[in-house]
């Protein structure tokens, strides 16, 4: 499109950069490219796993252990914000995005596009790849504010995909093949690394690498033709 970033995030939670993306992202940093994530919400009705009491410490917590992903990532370093690369994190309820007023989510995607000027954006496809309410109105969200960009205007759109079709039926009849593919074996360290920065998410972590261990060091999306 221009020169804005090269891949933009936008996703709900805190760890979802992290999982299928996070490799990429170091990619570009390394290769001197800015890159863009907007999270939606705080995380505060995941997981606590004993660590936290609260929504509201949960949330906290969730903050701090972003922070610490994407400094190993390398986004919020400062030689990365120099360079352009940047992180916004809104404050939509967790858990509770299908019940917020769609234009209000589609509108931050649209003004994160117009004015990042991304080449690439990603975010969930659309069943949310594994259905999770948040993650398939995220993807309406910014289908919608894609969708109403002028063709010309428009970032390349990506979605996170899997060569395993989903199980559930009704997940698999919105299912989305990959068509682009990274190898980030180079680096599978600092990604282990950064996704263990997600402690509270450590059920979340053990889930992805028991059904999707070849996506620990191949990211694989389906962009939209």
């Amino acid at each position: 499109m221009s020169d804005g970033l090269k891949l933009l995030l936008i996703v709900p939670h805190p760890d979802d950069e992290v999982y299928g993306a996070s490799g990429t992202l170091m990619g570009h940093l390394e290769a001197g490219s800015a890159c863009g994530l907007v999270t939606l919400t705080r995380g505060e009705a995941g997981r606590t796993l004993g660590l936290c009491d609260t929504p509201e410490e949960l949330a906290r917590m969730r903050e701090v252990e972003l922070a610490a992903c994407l400094e190993v990532i390398g986004l919020t370093t400062p030689e990365a914000q120099a360079g352009g690369s940047v992180f916004e994190h809104h404050r939509f309820p967790d858990k509770y995005l299908k019940d917020q007023p769609l234009e209000a989510l589609t509108e931050v995607a649209r003004e994160a596009m117009v004015r990042l000027r991304p080449e690439v954006v990603l975010t969930f496809p659309p069943n949310g790849s594994n259905g999770h309410p948040d993650h398939v109105t995220t993807h309406r969200a910014v289908k919608a504010a894609w969708d109403a960009l002028p063709q010309g205007e428009r970032p390349r759109l990506w979605y996170y995909a899997s060569d395993t079709a989903p199980e559930n039926e009704a997940l698999r009849a919105e299912w989305l093949p990959p068509n682009v593919r990274h190898d980030v074996t180079p680096f599978i360290v600092r990604k282990l690394q950064a996704i263990a920065c997600h402690r509270t998410q450590a059920l979340s972590t053990v889930d992805f690498i028991r059904k999707f261990p070849q996506r620990v060091t191949e990211e694989t999306f389906h962009e939209v033709r």
